[in-house]
C-alpha cells in the first residue's frame, strides 16, 4: 500500500511539474493549487491581451519565414509589433516565447542548446522544435 501511495504521489507531482502559467509561461510552483492557471497574483492580473497574441503571431510568422534550423531573437518579434517603441515589449516577447514552448510550438536556446524557459537568464533565441 505504501509503495502504491508513493507512486501516485510521484505521478501527481510529475503532472503538476508540467503545468505552466497561462500568462508568463513559467512552470507553476508546487505550492499552487491544482486548479490554478496563473503562478502569481501579478500574472492573474496581467492575463494574455492583444499585444501578447500579436507577439506570438509575430514569432510564429518570423519562424515560418526562416529556414527550419534558424533562430530568432525576441527583439525581432517586438520590433515587428511596434517598430518605433519595441524595447518595452522585450519581456512580453519572452513571455510569448515561453507560452509557445509550453504548447510545444517553439524551443528556447542559449549558446545553441535548448534551455528550460522557466530558468533561462540572459539573451535567448527562439526556434522551432527539432
Amino acid at each position: 500500500m505504501g509503495r502504491q501511495s508513493r507512486t501516485a504521489i510521484e505521478a501527481s507531482a510529475a503532472a503538476h511539474a508540467e503545468r505552466t502559467c497561462a500568462s508568463c509561461g513559467r512552470r507553476m510552483p508546487l505550492s499552487a493549487a491544482p486548479e490554478s492557471t496563473h503562478c502569481s497574483d501579478a500574472c492573474r492580473r496581467h492575463r494574455v491581451d492583444a499585444t501578447d497574441r500579436a507577439l506570438e503571431a509575430a514569432i510564429d510568422s518570423l519562424l515560418d519565414a526562416r529556414a527550419a534550423s534558424a533562430t530568432i531573437c525576441p527583439s525581432d518579434a517586438a520590433r515587428r509589433v511596434s517598430p518605433d517603441d519595441w524595447r518595452p515589449l522585450m519581456e512580453p516577447a519572452r513571455r510569448a516565447a515561453r507560452r509557445m514552448v509550453a504548447r510545444g510550438e517553439a524551443e528556447i536556446t542559449q549558446g545553441g542548446s535548448v534551455v528550460d524557459p522557466s530558468t533561462a537568464k540572459g539573451p535567448i533565441r527562439i526556434r522551432r522544435p527539432r
